[in-house]
């Protein structure tokens, strides 16, 4: 036909095709734009509850607990020391002499004088570790020098250092505290044999919970910690006791 007349067939088949190839672009190039969870730019967030967990764990896993051992060592000694020489002293006493008064005041003196040899004896030892330690201290600053930074090194060095005489009245105050429980455990009662039992089994019972506490914050197995103290704490009292006897009723 001329140019006024109908399309010829084939312009229908070729409109047909760029209209697909069109179509077809478009989708390429949506989807080209998307990101792709191969893509190393793409990162999927973590909720702030497992941050936070994993915070968690990873500060219990650095925690080294090794950092208590001074204090805690000298907590439970002291209150291990003052329970078990304060009963000791009282069932000794009571081996050959039934008086409770004779218990309570020896009780007491062993309660005072045992207090006071812990707290100087905690304070020598303490001191002697500061002067040490402060000695360290200025041998390191007259061979590095001095300096912005090393001054501050300095006074977190001189935060860390240990104090005399806290240390002194935690150790009192740890001995009193468990020298307190037998002295509380037969103050009440005039029945002798009664009163050695009441003594015992109070005193059994403070030596469990002061080596479960131990284990408890050391970290270390609680049963095996709790018996030994327990052992120990029987030997003492049943050596006392057994020679406090035996001399007493020798006659001399």
């Amino acid at each position: 036909m001329g140019l006024l007349g109908v399309c010829p067939p084939y312009s229908h088949r070729s409109l047909h095709y760029l209209h697909k190839l069109l179509h077809l672009s478009a989708i390429f190039f949506m989807e080209s734009n998307q990101p792709s969870l191969h893509d190393p730019k793409f990162t999927v967030p973590i909720s702030d509850v497992e941050q936070q967990a994993n915070q968690l764990d990873l500060e219990t896993k650095e925690f080294d607990y090794t950092k208590r051992s001074q204090w805690l060592r000298a907590a439970v000694l002291g209150a291990n020391d003052g329970l078990v020489s304060t009963a000791s002293l009282m069932m000794g006493v009571g081996a050959v002499k039934q008086d409770i008064k004779a218990m309570i005041l020896t009780g007491f003196a062993g309660l005072v004088a045992g207090a006071c040899s812990m707290a100087i004896g905690e304070f020598v030892s303490v001191y002697s570790q500061l002067d040490i330690e402060v000695a360290q201290m200025k041998r390191d600053k007259r061979r590095v020098g001095r300096g912005e930074s090393k001054e501050k090194e300095e006074e977190g060095e001189k935060e860390n250092l240990p104090n005399p005489v806290q240390a002194a009245a935690a150790s009192a105050l740890a001995f009193s505290v468990g020298a307190m429980v037998p002295l509380l455990a037969a103050s009440f009662i005039k029945e002798y044999k009664v009163r050695l039992g009441v003594l015992i089994s109070a005193v059994t019972v403070a030596l469990i919970v002061f080596g479960w506490l131990g284990a408890v914050l050391g970290k270390a197995p609680s049963f095996r910690s709790s018996m030994r103290v327990l052992i120990g704490g029987w030997l003492a009292m049943a050596i006392t006791f057994g020679l406090t006897k035996i001399i007493g009723s020798s006659g001399l």
